[in-house]
């Protein structure tokens, strides 16, 4: 008797899917593409040419994904928001520095290939992408079987971008005196999600509304994450910034004080702006400690500008002009 031939798809992958499912969002990735992106997707690299005009172009690159608000997402089935979400975190990160972004590259990983919500997702990619007016122009799609529980998978990104070496932002020109802009976060971004899940999923549904919030927790807690490149642009091309924070986790202190030179600390005001509902909710039914709130979550704060103390009032007022998102002042800059 012979042996019953196992092959790749009685495995669990099954490679045609995958080509039929990037098949399926070529177009959506077509439309990302720049004049400066010299390949469509199929080669085994993307090809990108850089732009001119810069005297020492250096080049920001960064990865990052979404933790785990993608459990939200798959139990939720709604899927179209967190391939945006990586996009903007990404972003934001390379945007501190005063990077322009270029491009971007995708990693989907999941057990057994869904093509919907690969679809969804990678679609949240594009979108994220042509929103920003960057080229995605390559990734990876891994079908791990034995590896991924059914329904699960995994995302993660990679962001290059390129910015004039003496335009860098470092933080190194902080000095004391000098104050921190916070521009307001639209909830929790893409953080502190496993203590929000493990709270708020104790005694809500997904689906359920919940009069603090003002909507359905599904709805509050698959927010896109902000995109702040607009506002980090305009601020920076017309006024004097020694640093920018993106506010991921490790809170407003941690994210901020990375760009702290030695012998200086923040002061931070936490009560200069109102704390969104969302975090109120958590701290009330999950008797959360304060210190572990700051340190956990943006708690409404998405970005801080740190700025000479005589330009304050000046971007404040700019950023009231020509900013979708608040802004506040949140503390200043001490020596030790």
């Amino acid at each position: 008797m012979s042996k019953k031939q196992i092959t790749y798809r009685d495995a669990g992958v099954d490679i045609e899917k995958a080509e039929s499912s990037l098949a399926a969002i070529k177009q959506l990735i077509q439309k990302t593409h720049t004049p400066e992106v010299l390949t469509g997707i199929g080669l085994f690299g993307g090809f990108y040419r850089l732009p001119g005009g810069l005297k020492h172009p250096v080049l920001v690159a960064s990865t990052d994904g979404v933790g785990t608000k993608l459990k939200v997402a798959i139990l939720a089935n709604r899927h179209d928001t967190i391939g945006e979400d990586l996009v903007n975190h990404c972003i934001n990160d390379i945007a501190t520095s005063g990077a322009r972004p270029l491009f971007f590259l995708d990693y989907f990983a999941m057990g057994e290939l869904e093509p919907a919500v690969y679809h969804q997702v990678v679609a949240g990619i594009a979108r994220g992408c042509q929103k920003a007016g960057i080229a995605l122009i390559g990734g990876e799609t891994a079908e791990m079987p034995d590896f991924y529980a059914p329904g699960d998978y995994d995302i993660s990104g990679t962001i290059v971008g390129l910015v004039e070496e003496d335009h860098i932002i470092t933080g190194k020109r902080i000095q004391p005196g000098d104050v921190l802009i916070g521009l307001a976060s639209n909830g929790l971004h893409t953080n502190g999600y496993t203590l929000a899940r493990k709270v708020l999923l104790a005694q809500y549904q997904l689906d359920q509304q919940i009069p603090e919030l003002g909507t359905t927790l599904v709805e509050e807690l698959l927010k896109v994450h902000i995109n702040y490149l607009p506002e980090i642009q305009a601020v920076t091309e017309n006024f004097t910034v020694h640093g920018i924070a993106h506010i991921t986790g490790g809170g407003i202190e941690k994210n901020t004080a990375r760009l702290l030179p030695p012998g200086l600390r923040l002061a931070i005001q936490w009560d200069a702006w109102p704390r969104p509902p969302i975090f109120q909710l958590i701290q009330k039914l999950g008797n959360v400690p304060e210190a572990d709130m700051r340190q956990t979550f943006n708690l409404g704060i998405g970005l801080v500008f740190v700025v000479p103390p005589n330009a304050v009032d000046v971007i404040l007022q700019f950023l009231q002009q020509n900013s979708n998102w608040p802004a506040y002042r949140i503390g200043a800059v001490e020596s030790k």
